[in-house]
């Protein structure tokens, strides 16, 4: 529509409701909130509405600075005295000082805050590279570095949302591809429904659920929603079940698993379930990395009110650029078959049982894992 036609337009010129042909696409009818144009324009509007503020300030000081001087002249006219016309002068330097003092301050308040809602408005349309210059008055410094600590967090928290919806498409599209294929061939008549063709298809569907209990398990460790169900344990029991259940593998694969266990370990309260499952995970890697003929070994020792648990293999080792991404989701070197959430699981229940996972290693040195727990001691039942 013309703008000549705009002007003219009132609402219900079509009828109830109806949409202006002129009205942006994507923008609301009725409007609820302010146009998109105008919220675009609101930094802006916030400078040159101060910047206004102070220019009709300044005129309306110089205004009362001559009517003074006017007062002053008249009364310094009408006395004998005449001691009134000095302060002439000084009093419109008193108003030019007063007025350029203020219009500093609106400057220095007009620019930093128009540059943090013009940020703000580019953080609502998804932009969150912005950031912005800590300048101004003190609170406007605090709110700025407030501003780009959000800015920073939330495209951090985006850059991971959408790898880890990259990591998870990629580690459920091989299963799937698999179970395709292979009902398919059973469909064509390619392959028999017998026991040969089908258990690859059961297979991949425990794989498939195993990654969904991974992922629901990490996000509610990580969220801070697991529930432990924590009893007094021993932690030297709990530890000999957790590598007698890998003893068997070990013999097979030719390496000597060895522990070496402290004979004070106190009873804590922890999840003996979700323990050995973080215990399990470690002892599984450390016998994958690890060569026939090598060691891999298991300790626990109490001090200080802490309990640690390390493990450490004979392995190759983890070379020092790689070493901070272990425990990252979806981390796994290139021989590894699994889907690179173990470790990141292990972080997330030692975290929620209030302890520090860590990892140490070097090339050509093996690797060593330490867990460190609190000890709040309890009397065994």
């Amino acid at each position: 529509m013309p703008p000549e036609e705009r002007r003219h337009w009132r609402p219900g010129a079509w009828g109830s409701g109806g949409r202006p042909p002129w009205w942006p696409e994507g923008e609301e009818w009725p409007p609820t909130g302010p146009p998109r144009q105008w919220r675009a324009m609101s930094g802006r509007f916030v400078r040159r509405a101060m910047v206004g503020a102070f220019v009709a300030f300044f005129v309306f000081a110089f205004v009362v600075a001559a009517f003074v001087s006017v007062l002053l002249s008249v009364f310094n006219s009408a006395t004998s005295g005449g001691g009134f016309g000095a302060l002439v002068p000084l009093a419109i330097f008193g108003v030019v000082i007063v007025a350029f003092s203020v219009a500093r301050g609106l400057r220095r308040l007009a620019v930093p805050l128009g540059e943090l809602i013009d940020a703000a408005e580019s953080v609502e349309a998804g932009d969150y590279a912005v950031r912005v210059r800590p300048r101004g008055p003190r609170e406007l410094r605090s709110l700025a570095k407030a501003f780009n600590a959000m800015s920073t967090r939330l495209e951090t928290s985006e850059e991971q949302r959408r790898r880890l919806l990259a990591d998870v498409t990629h580690e459920l599209r091989t299963p799937l591809t698999i179970m395709q294929g292979n009902l398919e061939a059973l469909l064509d008549g390619v392959y028999a429904a017998d026991a040969e063709h089908l258990e690859p298809i059961l297979d991949e569907t425990r794989v498939l659920s195993r990654l969904v209990d991974d992922l629901r398990t990490l996000s509610l460790a990580e969220a801070g929603a697991l529930t432990l169900h924590r009893e007094p344990t021993d932690v030297a029991e709990l530890v000999s079940d957790s590598v007698a259940s890998f003893r068997a593998q070990a013999d097979v694969a030719g390496i000597t698993l060895a522990t070496a266990l402290d004979g004070a370990l106190p009873h804590i309260e922890l999840d003996p379930v979700r323990m050995r499952e973080v215990l399990s995970n470690l002892l599984s890697n450390a016998l994958r990395y690890t060569p026939r003929g090598g060691t891999v070994r298991v300790g626990a020792a109490a001090s200080n009110g802490q309990v640690r648990l390390v493990v450490r293999d004979s392995g190759p080792g983890i070379a020092a650029d790689l070493l901070p991404h272990v425990f990252d989701r979806f981390y796994k070197s290139d021989d590894s078959r699994g889907a690179g959430l173990g470790l990141a699981i292990a972080k997330s229940l030692i975290v929620a049982h209030g302890g520090q996972i860590e990892a140490t290693s070097a090339p050509g040195q093996g690797t060593e894992m330490r867990i460190t727990l609190p000890v709040a001691e309890t009397t065994p039942s």
